[in-house]
């Protein structure tokens, strides 16, 4: 797979297969990432694995948590407010993504299944959970953050493993701090679901949007 191949070959994947992640292949796609750049190479990055019966415990605990109506409390809110334009995008992929599955907006039936399917982490067989320490400057450590996250993807993508960046997978962050063993003094940053996507379900094959160039690009000259 060219590099060109695995960036634009990467998508979230919303159904995995139930199969398992040999444990060297995520050695091996983490080992990769490792080289990942940070500012002043200062790598401020943390890794817990969660696979196996650990992580069907979390699923668990998430389920039990949003049928009693639990809000969401992750160490870095998420946030509330986006610029129109910023937003409209965000409205349009949640709808393009419900309606991959043939979900109308005003079957809540339906949309209440999906964001069970999420909590379970679309039926991946591994999270892989970054944090960062809780007294380094926040901005600077999640740019850092967001730049191995990215490499871990690509390095997934090359070897044929799916992978979803998802914030709601770090949501109840004590739950998640309890069952992963993970220090008070880290923040949990965020959370990749990675797994073998079921490449033939709609919900992995719609089309992806992305803005022009134009919109992005300004050329000073």
């Amino acid at each position: 797979m060219t590099l060109e191949e695995a960036i634009k070959g990467r998508r979230s994947i919303r159904k995995f297969k139930e199969a398992p992640i040999p444990e060297e292949t995520i050695r091996a796609i983490l080992d990769q990432a490792r080289w990942a750049p940070s500012w002043g190479n200062t790598q401020p990055w943390e890794f817990y694995i969660l696979t196996g019966d650990s992580l069907e415990k979390y699923k668990k605990g998430i389920v039990e948590k949003m049928a009693n109506g639990e809000a969401y409390a992750s160490d870095i809110p998420m946030p509330e407010v986006w610029p129109d334009h910023l937003k409209k995008r965000y409205g349009e992929t949640g709808k393009i993504v419900l309606s991959s599955m043939g979900i109308e907006r005003e079957d809540k039936d339906s949309r209440h299944r999906f964001y069970e399917e999420m909590a379970i982490l679309f039926g991946a067989p591994c999270l892989v959970v970054g944090c960062i320490p809780k007294d380094v400057r926040i901005e600077y450590a999640m740019l850092d953050m967001g730049l191995i996250i990215q490499t871990i993807c690509l390095a997934a993508c090359n070897k044929d493993i799916g992978s979803c960046i998802m914030a709601a997978s770090v949501g109840y962050a004590s739950l998640l701090r309890q069952i992963g063993a993970i220090p008070e003094n880290r923040l949990i940053a965020m959370g990749i679901a990675l797994g073998y996507a079921d490449e033939n379900n709609p919900i992995n094959m719609f089309s992806r949007v992305r803005m022009a160039m134009s919109e992005m690009v300004t050329w000073v000259g």
